[in-house]
């Protein structure tokens, strides 16, 4: 079932992206579900990975998503780890729009996060005219998905100060938040359907690691980079053709192009080239995401510039922001790939590839 286009916003949420096929599967939906949840554990797998004609919203293997539904049944909490740009957030966010039809209420970690950023702040105005009273409470994403049985979202876990995880402990094990500015009988206990999926990179452990209580409250699922070349293949073209699409770009860029594209980011990964031989791996994460990024900037190029759908030197133009990002030596890496290997290579666009290296500067 194609998407509907709802309104002009660059990037709906998944509940509006699919608001129909989220409600077909719901009347048709026999499937006993758990207590909260808008779908079944089938409907759910369904939607998110296809089938009865419905096409896949991501790639990764069933067992993930079967264990991930599993873990949110429970009501234990999930934690989504993994390599930047291995759509940790994205699964985080069908999994919210088909379990409780809301995938909004997000608390985006980060060094300035605060507790009352997470729970519920006040409307000064009222806080200074009537005192903390009920009407004065603002909610925050976890107390709205508390009172009103859904699931939230907490993006970059780890990046957030220690203080504000703790926050969590009580919430996770005993589902209630207490709001001792309204009273000691003041508590917001979680309705039936609520939880919560953080996500963390694995890229920033270190950064503000969890504590042994908070980690025994989740249950921690990798999510690793697409392993079949083809499928990933298909995900770049599919998921660029929809930002060219909103880009005015009609079209993306030709096939041979795009495989040259997702060839290198999977060599350039995995440290291994086409043939099997070692290479030097670059220190950025070279992700899906990236290569999709990539793939939009390479038909936005081609479509305003020239009025073509895009070359292989677009792939050189492009690749320098998406590899290096915090390391001068990625850029000598990248120059030498594709001195080395891109040159070796067959193919019209492998060797538009590599005759145009001398647009990489280092």
């Amino acid at each position: 079932m194609v998407a509907r286009k709802t309104d002009d916003r660059q990037r709906p949420p998944a509940e509006t992206l699919y608001f129909e096929e989220l409600e077909a599967l719901r009347r048709t939906d026999k499937a006993p579900k758990p207590p909260g949840w808008r779908l079944s554990l089938r409907a759910v797998e369904t939607f998110i990975l296809g089938g009865d004609g419905r096409p896949a919203k991501i790639v990764c293997a069933r067992s993930l998503i079967e264990r991930a539904m599993v873990t949110l049944a429970t009501s234990r909490a999930l934690l989504l780890i993994g390599e930047p740009g291995t759509a940790k957030s994205l699964l985080s966010e069908l999994l919210a729009a088909a379990i409780c039809g809301e995938s909004t209420l997000t608390i985006q970690g980060g060094a300035a996060l605060t507790e009352d950023q997470i729970k519920y702040g006040w409307n000064y105005a009222l806080l200074v005219s009537e005192g903390p009273t009920p009407r004065a409470l603002v909610p925050a994403p976890l107390h709205r998905a508390m009172s009103g049985g859904k699931i939230a979202r907490f993006e970059e876990i780890t990046r957030c100060p220690a203080e504000v995880q703790d926050g969590l402990l009580s919430i996770l094990s005993d589902r209630v938040m207490a709001i001792p500015e309204l009273g000691d009988e003041a508590m917001v206990f979680a309705a039936e359907g609520f939880n919560l999926i953080a996500t963390a990179n694995t890229r920033d452990r270190g950064v503000n690691d969890m504590s042994a209580a908070l980690k025994r409250r989740f249950n921690f699922e990798t999510v690793f980079p697409i392993r079949d070349a083809d499928e990933e293949m298909a995900l770049v073209k599919r998921e660029a053709e929809k930002l060219l699409l909103r880009s005015g770009v009609p079209a993306p860029p030709e096939d041979d192009v795009l495989e040259v594209l997702v060839s290198c980011f999977r060599e350039l990964r995995s440290g291994v080239d086409g043939s099997g031989v070692a290479i030097e791996r670059l220190t950025s994460a070279m992700s899906t995401a990236e290569a999709v990024s990539v793939a939009h900037a390479i038909g936005v190029r081609g479509h305003f510039l020239r009025g073509d759908r895009g070359r292989p030197e677009d792939i050189v133009e492009c690749l320098a922001g998406a590899a290096a990002k915090d390391n001068p030596e990625d850029l000598a890496k990248l120059r030498r790939y594709l001195e080395q290997r891109a040159g070796a290579r067959k193919g019209d666009a492998w060797r538009a590839l590599h005759a145009a290296r001398h647009l990489l500067t280092v």
